[in-house]
């Protein structure tokens, strides 16, 4: 055999073994295919009775939780159908109450029903009878009538008129005795009451401080100190007046200098001064001016705590601090000897008392007590009078007009337009006016006095006239047989007019005429 015949049985024989192979291995996956079908077909009968199984215990769990739904609902609906019958009870009950109630009111309109037809009959006959009696009555008017009228001779009218008259003329005398009566009554009963407010406001204001002078005493430790304040040829002394505005005066008073001024801001600042220069024991023109301008400084910070203080005494919280710190000059500030911080806090103290015991806003009239002289603080700088100056200021700083007007009125340059504004006025002249408060010179003082009794005796029928209470009263005493009571009015007017022209004095001065008629016998 050659070659190419080796190779072609080589071949034939390699292909044959080759088919062997795919016959066998397709052999092998057909068996594995019906094992795995076999498998699925297992699992998926298997799953189909686990899902058989699960449905049948979810239809018995539906079938138990809709006979628990069930029977839930059932129960609501007994519940709510028992309410609904004690409801229902409840109204039956309460429809009958009222039906009861309306046939109790029923029965009783009923039987006003019959007493108010019995009362109309008796009405109607008893109006028959009084529209008779009426006519019987008339009738024997008309008579009545004309029998006057034939006596008197005298017509209806005219008897009238003048019964209308004698009517009118007896109220009239009747209304005048009443009307008097009750003023005598009402001044009466005012002037006791004022008297009692006004005694109880002076009692509680109980004021202790008196006039003050225009000098001030600076005690030295020793007579060598004068020396040292007056200086070489007097420069110290030069240069604490002009820096002060202050007369010193340095005599033989032992252990003591006089510092003499009419303010008494500029009296403090300078006794301030000297005693520092005193306790530094450095005195001299340069050191002068500069304690001097310290003090100052410190003195402006003094009167405003002086303001705030008297102010926070009266309850006065809101006022504004420019006019807390005017308020506190006026404790430098004197009139007539009176110092005007303490006035203006008397007279605060007295209208506020006043106010309160009559029923009217205390808070007005305190404030405007308070600050009624304010502009005696600024009067010495600007052009215009304390009052014009005070109003502009309080006006700026936002006071309220109730304050201005009553402010306005305290010296009565206006009428006055509130109470408020009258007890301001009378708490500032109780203030001004009493003992002790103001200083007036001896000899003026005389001779006012004198004066004003001249002029009530000028008047005709005076018999006697005495000045009384430091001229605050004027007493006349009339001739009974020359004044009539009526005369008596118009001559106390007369006298306090006269008075008003003719005279000046702070406050007011009350003019009393007295009347009296004397009968005397003797026995022998």
């Amino acid at each position: 055999m050659g070659p190419g015949a080796a190779y072609f049985v080589s071949a034939g024989i390699a292909t044959g073994g080759g088919v062997t192979s795919i016959a066998w291995w397709l052999a092998t996956r057909r068996s594995a295919a019906r094992d795995i079908v076999a498998r699925a077909e297992e699992q998926a009968r298997l799953l189909r009775t686990q899902a058989e199984r699960d449905g049948e215990n979810l239809r018995k769990e539906a079938i138990l939780e809709a006979r628990e739904k069930s029977h839930e609902l059932l129960a609501k609906s007994e519940r709510q159908t028992r309410d609904r019958q004690q409801e229902i009870i409840g109204l039956e009950q309460a429809l009958a109450d009222k039906t009861r109630a309306l046939a109790d009111r029923i029965a009783a309109s009923d039987s006003l029903e019959r007493d108010l037809r019995a009362r109309d009959a008796a009405l109607a006959d008893l109006q028959k009878r009084t529209e008779a009696a009426a006519l019987r009555s008339e009738q024997l008017l008309a008579d009545r009538q004309r029998e006057l009228q034939r006596v008197a001779g005298l017509t209806a009218e005219e008897a009238r008129e003048l019964l209308l008259k004698q009517i009118e003329a007896d109220a009239r005398r009747d209304a005048a005795n009443l009307v008097k009566r009750l003023e005598a009554e009402a001044r009466e009963s005012a002037a006791q009451r004022a008297q009692q407010i006004i005694t109880d406001a002076i009692q509680r204001s109980a004021a202790e401080h008196a006039i003050e002078t225009t000098v001030s005493v600076v005690d030295l430790p020793s007579d060598d100190m004068k020396g040292r304040i007056i200086g070489r040829e007097g420069r110290n002394i030069r240069a604490l007046e002009t820096a002060t505005g202050v007369e010193l005066i340095v005599d033989d008073t032992p252990g003591a200098i006089i510092l003499s001024s009419f303010d008494p801001f500029r009296r403090e600042v300078a006794r301030q001064t000297i005693e520092r220069l005193i306790a530094d024991g450095r005195i001299h023109p340069a050191r002068i001016e500069e304690v001097v301008e310290k003090v100052k400084g410190e003195m402006e910070e003094s009167v405003r705590r002086e303001g705030e203080a008297a102010a926070f005494e009266l309850g006065l919280y809101d006022l504004h601090p420019d006019i807390l710190k005017l308020m506190g000059r006026l404790k430098f500030r004197t009139s007539y000897g009176q110092n005007v911080l303490n006035h203006s806090r008397e007279v605060a103290f007295l209208a506020g008392i006043m106010s309160k015991e009559l029923g009217l806003n205390s808070h007005v009239a305190t404030r405007a007590a308070f600050l009624h002289d304010i502009g005696k603080a600024i009067d010495r700088d600007l052009q215009g009078t304390h009052l014009e100056l005070g109003l502009d200021f309080l006006r700026k700083h936002g006071e309220s007009e109730p304050v201005l007007q009553a402010v306005a009125a305290h010296h009565m340059d206006i009428d006055w337009p509130s109470l408020e504004a009258m007890i301001v006025q009378a708490a500032d002249a109780i203030s001004a006016a009493r003992p002790g408060a103001r200083r007036d010179i001896l000899e003026s003082y005389v001779k006012r006095l004198e004066k004003l009794e001249n002029i009530a005796d000028s008047f005709q029928g005076v018999s006697k006239a005495f000045a009384l209470q430091a001229g605050r009263e004027i007493r006349i005493v009339v001739e009974s047989d020359r004044v009539s009571d009526e005369e008596t009015v118009w001559l106390s007017k007369d006298i306090a007019r006269r008075i008003e022209n003719e005279l000046e004095y702070p406050g007011q001065i009350k003019v009393t005429v007295i009347r009296e008629t004397r009968a005397v016998e003797f026995a022998r």
